[in-house]
């Protein structure tokens, strides 16, 4: 159940006090050369999102957080008074807002019922968990009412494990039957969206068991698969035996012999962290794909449209 409203006033001044402390905790312990450095200001400069420091100089920490308190205040004020669509919702707001870390988890609270999902990461990144959070992320996860993540975010050193009073969702993430079904209950409970959830899982769930029967219908469910570590879990759903794994770091000299003389049908690879060419040069009469796992959109049905494309790419190869 979604706890009772605060006041606005009394939201705003609880995400400016989070965000001052979390920010200017994940800057005190960051390498200074690695910011940019630009302007002719003695110190440092605010520029959007990013606190930009001089090189030689030292910011000492209660300054840094007196320029990011106002920082973020002027932000969640200005918004407010000039009628822009506030981090804050209005009492009017009946659904639960959710923002998700990526659109991977975005997919996840998708099927379990949410609406309207947000995410921070965008989804046109190729690794989206590389992605570093900024102020204006922050504000908007300290103004919904539920963050889902799946804690392997760079994102998540910043965040720790509270942000502000919002209610902070851990999922596991990985495309099999199993670990949909329970993340995307998980999820469904607090937000009240039972009912939903299983309708949009029972699509889901019935792509895989639909393509799953028109391999065997293929001949090919005995095929010899070397893949991916992060994408082994569909490809046991859709029946294979996955022989052997890689990645996501770079293979070795024995994965590579083993590809050579191993036998493998398909090779399935991981266009988020991909490793895998290299095996699939020395084994040419191996079906070499790639899947992914993370939508390129953030949009209903995300996480079905990514294994019904990964299960074309599959069908087109055997």
């Amino acid at each position: 159940m979604i706890e009772k409203k605060k006041s606005k006033t009394q939201k705003l001044e609880e995400n400016i006090h989070f965000l001052t402390d979390k920010i200017s905790e994940d800057i005190s312990n960051r390498d200074r050369e690695v910011f940019e450095y630009e302007g002719s200001m003695d110190n440092f400069h605010i520029k959007g999102n990013f606190v930009l420091f001089r090189k030689r100089y030292y910011m000492i920490k209660k300054i840094i957080n007196f320029m990011l308190f106002a920082f973020a205040a002027a932000a969640l004020f200005a918004n407010e008074k000039n009628g822009i669509r506030s981090f804050v919702r209005s009492a009017s707001e009946t659904k639960p807002r959710v923002v998700a870390s990526t659109s991977w988890t975005a997919a996840f609270a998708d099927i379990a019922g949410a609406d309207g999902v947000e995410t921070i990461a965008p989804a046109n990144l190729r690794h989206p968990p590389e992605y570093e959070v900024t102020v204006s992320d922050i504000q908007k996860i300290a103004a919904s009412d539920f963050f889902v993540y799946a804690g392997f975010e760079r994102m998540m050193k910043t965040l720790g494990n509270s942000v502000g009073g919002t209610q902070m969702i851990w999922i596991a993430n990985d495309n099999s039957i199993a670990t949909v079904t329970s993340e995307t209950a998980k999820i469904a409970e607090k937000l009240g969206t039972e009912n939903e959830n299983k309708a949009r899982l029972a699509r889901y769930v019935n792509a895989i068991l639909e393509a799953k029967a028109e391999i065997e219908r293929k001949g090919s469910a005995n095929a010899k698969v070397l893949c991916h570590k992060h994408q082994r879990y569909l490809a046991s759903d859709l029946g294979f035996t996955v022989s052997a794994t890689f990645g996501p770091e770079a293979v070795t000299a024995s994965q590579i012999a083993d590809a050579k003389t191993g036998g493998y049908d398909i090779i399935i690879d991981n266009v988020h962290n991909p490793a895998g060419s290299p095996l699939a040069e020395v084994a040419p009469k191996a079906a070499y794909i790639v899947w992914r796992n993370f939508p390129d959109k953030v949009e209903r049905n995300a996480l079905l449209h990514v294994v019904q494309e990964n299960i074309a790419a599959l069908m087109k190869a055997l």
